[in-house]
């Protein structure tokens, strides 16, 4: 391995340089151990069961909470910011019932297709120029970029745990290069969210049991995302119409109105993804699904998981005419899908007819959770005198 010769100034000089050319709006840099808080706050989060079903995290907690254990050769951490800022206020969707809302950074490309192969040619660069090692990561490692981005100055953790710029609010991709150069560190940024307390106060489901803490089992973001399995009753109602995430907490965030537009073209939204019906979204099948989210998000989640967010939003909607599009996915092959469709069609339907739907459906169905569904929905229709 070669050693750095370069002077460190110089080499900054190029990351910054080479970084604006690929299209990052901000860069700098931390030391390997300058987020020594993050081992203690990682495990609290995990012992209190906030992580939820992503066991991924418990997993990787020794290597996610010190750079080092993750690679013990790393002298420096470049992290790099991208802006994804919306042309406009991504809430406004929330008032169209009939039409899902998917969040910001969804709209369009994949932005880990986008940032990884620019991350790889600034790395490039700054070996030919220093020697030694690199290594480059975009939310594809255990690394934990938000505390690194806010040691290196690119802002602070806001009190909904997501990063927070002067800026560009809070509105940005992060990532970032792990290097044998030795670099000068940049300064900590201080936390300017005050008293403030808009982000939690606009949680739908109130995840955040306090301010810099957030409860996952109960955020939008993960329930329609990282969970697998049937959305809790407890959430639906309060999902509305988030089919895809949810961008609540950072759309509320006052610190935005220094915000712009994102300059990134494969990042502006795709205008069959602003705000799709949702009775064109029930009627896709699988091999439909993957052509609308073809490099998108979106498209990891799979079609059964999708099809049940979007079930919830048909429930929430009051437009009745969608229980047409509804009711065929009751034979759908997906339990996680029939039993959406069951909750969906007790919100549409008339109490008659639901009933009507029920008996036959309850005798042919194999699965216990849907069975459930057909049961709990009746039971709340028996409750509230219906």
């Amino acid at each position: 391995m070669r050693t750095s010769t370069s002077d460190p100034d110089r080499l900054r000089d190029l990351i910054e340089r080479e970084a604006r050319a690929a299209g990052f709006d901000a860069v700098a840099v931390a030391s390997p151990d300058a987020i020594p808080l993050a081992p203690t706050r990682l495990a609290e989060f995990v012992a209190d069961g906030f992580h939820g079903s992503m066991g991924w995290i418990e997993e990787t907690m020794a290597r996610r909470a010190d750079p080092s254990t993750l690679w013990p050769e790393v002298r420096s951490v470049v992290v790099l910011a991208m802006n994804y800022g919306p042309d406009s206020d991504p809430r406004a969707i929330l008032a169209r019932p009939d039409r899902g809302a998917i969040s910001v950074y969804a709209q369009n490309r994949d932005y880990h297709e986008v940032i990884k192969g620019r991350l790889k040619t600034i790395a490039g660069k700054l070996v030919s120029r220093a020697g030694g090692d690199v290594k480059v990561f975009v939310d594809t490692a255990p690394v934990m970029e938000k505390p690194l981005a806010k040691a290196a100055g690119l802002g602070w953790q806001g009190k909904h745990t997501n990063l927070v710029s002067r800026a560009h609010g809070s509105w940005l991709f992060l990532a970032t290069i792990f290097t044998t150069a030795d670099l000068r560190p940049d300064t900590r940024e201080e936390d300017h969210c005050g008293s403030c307390r808009a982000c939690l106060d606009a949680c739908p489901t109130d995840a955040f049991p306090a301010p810099y803490r957030l409860d996952a089992r109960r955020c939008i973001s993960y329930l329609t995302i990282e969970n697998k399995r049937p959305i809790p009753r407890e959430f639906r109602a309060a999902i509305g119409n988030r089919i895809y995430g949810c961008d609540d907490c950072l759309a509320a965030c006052p610190w935005n109105k220094f915000a712009s537009t994102a300059s990134e073209a494969k990042f502006f939204a795709r205008e069959e993804l602003r705000a799709p019906k949702l009775e064109d979204l029930l009627r896709l099948d699988d091999a439909a699904f993957r052509a609308l989210f073809t490099g998108s998000p979106v498209k990891r989640i799979g079609h059964d998981r999708f099809i049940r967010n979007v079930l919830i939003a048909a429930g929430n909607s009051g437009k009745t005419g969608l229980a047409d599009s509804v009711r065929p996915l009751l034979a759908n092959a997906s339990p996680l899908v029939r039993g959406a469709a069951v909750w969906a069609l007790s919100r549409l339907l008339p109490p008659r007819a639901f009933a009507e739907l029920a008996g036959p459906a309850l005798d042919g169905e194999d699965d216990e959770t849907v069975r459930d569904e057909w049961r709990m929905a009746a039971q709340e229709m028996l409750e509230i005198g219906v």
